[in-house]
Order: structure tokens, then sequence, then C-alpha cells
């Protein structure tokens, strides 16, 4: 694909160096060959845009999941309240409960 560009870029540029004012030249240049050319790329290289994005959401996902496992309790943390106020101030969580 990127040779097919690389070709057209390349007419595109023969042709307005041989056009007869530089302002018809560049204008050549833009409308015959960048322009039709970016195009080209962006539509061609879309499917390939959606598969990175699904890829990326996946392993997104992925990883959620696996942040979401809930890993067994410590031997230490056996009695401590279920609630994650009462994990971080265990003194708060006491003097509430009286």
């Amino acid at each position: 694909m990127h040779i097919i560009a690389i070709g057209w870029m390349w007419v595109a540029l023969m042709m307005s160096i041989t056009q007869p004012t530089i302002v018809s030249g560049v204008s050549t240049f833009i409308f015959y060959g960048l322009l039709p050319c970016s195009l080209l790329i962006y539509l061609l290289t879309t499917p390939a845009r959606r598969r990175a994005q699904a890829r990326r959401a996946a392993a997104e996902q992925a990883s959620r999941q696996s942040a979401d496992v809930i890993s067994p309790p410590e031997v230490g943390q056996a009695n401590a309240s279920a609630s994650p106020e009462a994990a971080q101030h265990p003194v708060k969580a006491q003097s509430a409960s009286r």
C-alpha cells in the first residue's frame, strides 16, 4: 500500500514541477497528490485502526477483570469488619460500634 502512495506522490510532484507558475504547481501538488493520497491511506488503514482499538479495549477489560479478583483475607484480618473504613481506621470503627 505504501509503494502505491509513494508512486502517486512522485507522479504528482513531477506534474507540479512542470506547471508554469509556483502557485499552480503547489495547488496541483496539494489537490492532485497530497489530498487524494492522504484520503486513500486513511480509508485503507481504517480496518487496522479498528482492530487495534478492539485489542486495546480487550486488554483494558482483561486488566479490569484481573483487578476485580478478590484475594483471600490475611491471617490477621480474619476478625476485621467487612467495611473498608474499619480496615483503614480500626480505632474509629470500635468507637462507632459502642
